[in-house]
């Protein structure tokens, strides 16, 4: 394990993160609370994407994919699953440093009023972190698995922020509504008791399935 934290996680991918989220929460303003998680998710969607596209395709570039052949194939994907579950657990509390220090940089209004607001607070909190813990893992995955498919990192975050673009605008919302990747970021936040944009998350949750059931055979291919 200790070998694959080491592989995955390389000084520099730590310091850009942690780099990339000081930054944002510096730069990126919010007014009121509920504004934290949708400053956050689509941001961190594309260091997922760039964090996580050399998964695999490091052991391309470094020629030792050619080493790896000779492994059985139950032991490839083991290594790879444990590499993408220790980069998304970092990632993970990369998005819950960047949501405490809004409030430390920013002090943003808080939106609810009443005797409940330290327990509303905690309740946006914890849905931040569901959201935030799906859109991390589909957008790694899915820059994961377009970098094995075309044997190039490049093309994996390529293609992640083309499909990002699309779906992170007014045009993604019109058309795909509470199915869309973000819907957490485009949730109606005047209306607590609507959860109806968990349909996206969903939908991410049952795509990243898909894709890590599709990685073994595109490995064997591509690999």
């Amino acid at each position: 394990m200790k070998h694959e934290i080491k592989i995955s996680l390389p000084v520099y991918k730590q310091a850009y993160a942690i780099f990339f989220v000081v930054m944002l929460s510096l730069v990126r303003g919010v007014t009121y609370s509920f504004e934290i998680g949708i400053a956050l998710e689509t941001p961190m969607a594309i260091l997922a994407a760039s964090f996580c596209a050399d998964t695999y395709t490091q052991e391309i570039i470094s020629k030792r994919s050619e080493i790896w052949r000779l492994c059985p194939m139950k032991k490839r994907m083991n290594c790879i699953y444990r590499r993408i579950v220790i980069q998304e657990i970092f990632l993970l509390a990369v998005a819950v440093i960047g949501y405490g220090l809004f409030f430390l940089f920013q002090d943003p209004r808080i939106f609810y009023s009443g005797e409940n607001i330290a327990a509303n607070e905690i309740s946006s909190f914890f849905i931040y972190f569901a959201a935030i813990a799906v859109t991390l893992i589909f957008w790694g995955m899915l820059s994961n698995l377009l970098s094995c498919l075309f044997r190039n990192m490049w093309m994996g975050m390529g293609g992640c922020l083309l499909l990002w673009l699309i779906t992170n605008s007014s045009l993604g919302d019109r058309y795909l509504g509470v199915w869309n990747l973000f819907s957490y970021t485009f949730r109606d936040v005047e209306n607590s008791g609507d959860f109806g944009w968990i349909c996206g998350k969903i939908g991410c949750i049952c795509f990243g399935m898909i894709m890590a059931a599709a990685l073994p055979e595109i490995i064997k291919k591509r690999g």
